[in-house]
């Protein structure tokens, strides 16, 4: 499959996160994509204080956007290497930038000596430089007509990288990065022909971030479900990465929990990097550290992998109050009801 030149073309298609119950993520008509100058940016904020406010979650603009969003990005990446060419605008390469420069910090700021093995208390360091500098990194990302936005864009941003009281990372700290990236494409930031570069480019290096900071600081997982869970700290790159390997000529389901496959093909497949990280970091026999991955190798085919992890994180993540309850709902993920 061939896919699309790297560079960034001047002519770019717009993108919207668009209502309906999980409504597609589609190009959007030029006045669609006029700068928001009306729209009124505001701090998000917690609304999801008991169980039964769940229903107000599910029921959201917020909730459909957001599956809106992965959902596409999971049809924009199927069939793809992590290797193929594909489109780099530069709001992608200034959000590597970004990336980058969390990295960098996490260089500057070293682990300290404690009796406690895990949860180490640089990384409260590390978040407060984080915390500080937020909205001036996102700054760097978004165009001058809609420095407005940072404030709440940020918010995302410092929900993504784990809790500095807790010393922990998990799902909702995941999706707090991907929510970051959905209202990036809500204000225009990010377009229809970023799909690829968005997972491929930006996610991936997210994905590296949050590995160096999980091993750096031995961040707990939060909210673990122990070997019941896909993974202790991820779920979007088993979802994106199954898609990937959807019609794969020779790789199936069963091979992943093969050592050589894994080694030959990580650096291809999403999927693969993931298995690889776990068996780094967990010893013992796969079946018995990661049950619910080794059951997953079984099924068939990629794409019933694929629809099932879907169905998977719904009902494990997005619709667990322990998870969702942290999000935060501001003007571009709105609690509001979905407005047809």
């Amino acid at each position: 499959m061939v896919c699309r030149g790297k560079g960034s073309g001047a002519e770019r298609e717009p993108a919207v996160c668009s209502g309906g119950q999980e409504g597609q993520w589609h190009p959007g008509n030029s006045e669609e994509m006029a700068p928001p100058l009306q729209q009124s940016f505001m701090i998000p904020r917690k609304e999801i204080n008991m169980v039964s406010d769940m229903g107000k979650w599910k029921r959201s603009q917020a909730y459909a956007d957001y599956m809106g969003f992965i959902l596409t990005l999971n049809e924009g990446v199927k069939g793809r290497k992590l290797t193929c060419e594909y489109n780099v605008s530069e709001p992608i390469e200034k959000l590597v930038a970004l990336l980058n420069t969390l990295d960098r910090w996490i260089d500057e700021t070293p682990p300290v000596d404690q009796p406690s093995r895990f949860g180490n208390k640089a990384f409260r360091t590390w978040y407060a430089k984080l915390d500080q500098e937020a909205e001036n990194l996102v700054a760097t990302v978004i165009p001058k007509h809609l420095a407005d936005a940072a404030p709440e864009v940020a918010v995302y941003l410092k929900e993504s990288v784990g809790n500095s009281t807790r010393i922990d990372y998990g799902t909702g700290h995941e999706a707090a990065f991907a929510a970051f990236l959905c209202c990036l494409c809500k204000i225009g930031v990010l377009r229809v022909d970023d799909q690829m570069a968005i997972v491929f480019k930006v996610f991936n290096r997210y994905l590296e971030v949050m590995r160096k900071l999980q091993k750096t600081y031995r961040m707990e997982p939060a909210g673990s479900q122990g070997v019941w869970g896909l993974d202790d700290f991820q779920f979007l790159p088993f979802i994106w990465g199954s898609s990937q390997l959807i019609d794969h000529p020779n790789l199936e389901p069963r091979h992943f929990v093969d050592e050589k496959v894994v080694n030959e093909n990580h650096k291809d497949f999403m999927f693969l990097e993931c298995i690889l990280f776990i068996t780094e970091m967990k010893t013992g026999p796969f079946a018995e550290h990661s049950n619910q991955l080794w059951n997953i190798s079984a099924v068939p085919s990629w794409s019933k992998v694929n629809q099932g992890l879907i169905r998977m994180y719904k009902a494990e993540c997005l619709e667990k109050f322990p998870v969702i309850q942290h999000f935060k709902f501001g003007s571009l993920l709105p609690i509001q009801p979905v407005t047809s």
